[in-house]
């Protein structure tokens, strides 16, 4: 089973201790410095919509964009402070209707790109940026990918048992994650299993990528084990 199919109608409630309303203002404060406020915004892997209506309730035009059929269809029932445009599109295969003044892209979704597609990604965003753009982005540090093998994780709630595990492969520079869902319904419980996989980029590596893409002005802050890219398009 491939990443976010059982899991989609669960990641809201699995991630309600990401304070979404300080992600979308540390975002937002990172299109400060542009020649003018954006007004077209791309949520790139955008998921279940949560940051997409934030920014869409604060005046935004947004469209959002995921591999994720079922992510999407949990994002669509949340339309409401702003219509928002969604696409189900390969991260490789963006393609746009026409050019966007931002893009976002939060939650270390970068991460699920192997490096044979990070380069392309690169490159389609910087295609659909309009001039004078900003891409803001954040990612994983490899410490913390790295410092996950081994780990062992449980969430349990009324309905439902979420146990994952992971390792991290050296060679390939890879955390795999191991999902095992367990959803009741009625006195019986059902199992799905997904696997989902991240890659571990370098500040060094990203910011090279973003150069050959085409990116200037790149800038970089860590926090903690997570990185936040800020890139323009002159």
């Amino acid at each position: 089973m491939s990443a976010y199919e059982s899991l989609a109608a669960y990641y809201d409630a699995l991630t309600e201790d990401v304070d979404y309303i300080a992600l979308a203002d540390r975002y937002e404060r990172m299109f400060q410095g542009v020649a003018r406020r954006p007004e077209i915004v791309l949520d790139l892997a955008c998921g279940t919509g949560t940051l997409t209506r934030l920014f869409a309730q604060r005046g935004y035009q947004m469209i959002g964009v995921d591999g994720s059929a079922e992510m999407l269809s949990e994002a669509a029932e949340k339309t409401e402070g702003g219509e928002i445009l969604y696409l189900h599109q390969s991260l490789t295969e963006l393609d746009l209707y026409g050019t966007v003044d931002a893009v976002i892209s939060s939650l270390d979704s970068l991460n699920y790109l192997p490096p044979e597609d990070v380069t392309e990604t690169l490159r389609r965003v910087f295609l659909f940026l309009a001039p004078g753009g900003v891409f803001a982005f954040d990612a994983h540090t490899p410490e913390k990918l790295m410092g996950l093998d081994g780990e062992l994780f449980c969430d349990e709630r009324d309905n439902l048992v979420c146990l994952w595990r992971c390792s991290f492969d050296e060679g390939e520079r890879a955390c795999y994650y191991e999902f095992d869902l367990f959803e009741r319904t009625g006195d019986l419980w059902r199992r799905s299993r997904e696997t989902h996989v991240q890659y571990a980029y370098t500040a060094e590596e990203i910011q090279t990528r973003l150069e050959q893409a085409g990116f200037t002005n790149i800038t970089m802050q860590t926090e903690g084990e997570r990185m936040f890219f800020r890139a323009e398009r002159r």
